[in-house]
């Protein structure tokens, strides 16, 4: 689901019985644990192997060429698993659709277990880049800012459950 504002995308998670997930969370999935993957696929993790097969990012997912982005570059969830799945199965943590995460956007904290970052309400943190981005958008790494009330086309979310 895309075009959702931080808003809509906690509101929807709440409703459908979960939670946007912490910046920490969406981090440890995506560079699976302890491994710290370059790319949730990475394997080695040191590994920076990238194509079309992995993800969908600069703007191929529909088969066109590099640059020319529509809105048919979004994919289907899973349109690249198993090949572009996270350590632990989940699909599209890089590329397809930046992702929003519960914490504001701030400098990471010192020593930090699974903390979040909700001091500033003003913005807030949005993970894994989208199918208009480059390869480098796509690291585990990678974040930007992202603020609360504005719907992009190429954000949406990804809910969180406890198990």
């Amino acid at each position: 689901m895309n075009c959702l504002s931080w808003y809509e995308a906690f509101a929807f998670c709440a409703w459908d019985g979960g939670r946007l997930p912490t910046e920490a969370e969406w981090n440890y999935a995506a560079a699976g644990g302890s491994e710290q993957r370059q790319y949730p696929w990475s394997k080695p993790a040191s590994s920076t192997t990238i194509d079309s097969s992995y993800a969908v990012y600069e703007c191929t997912g529909d088969g066109s060429a590099p640059g020319a982005c529509t809105p048919s570059d979004i994919q289907p969830a899973g349109s690249r698993s198993p090949a572009g799945d996270g350590k632990w199965g989940q699909a599209d943590l890089g590329g397809n659709l930046w992702e929003w995460v519960l914490d504001c956007y701030a400098s990471y904290p010192g020593e930090c277990n699974n903390c979040a970052n909700l001091a500033d309400v003003s913005t807030r943190v949005v993970r894994g880049g989208s199918c208009y981005d480059s390869a480098f958008f796509l690291l585990s790494s990678q974040r930007l800012i992202g603020y609360p009330s504005k719907r992009d086309i190429f954000v949406g979310a990804r809910c969180a459950r406890t198990p």
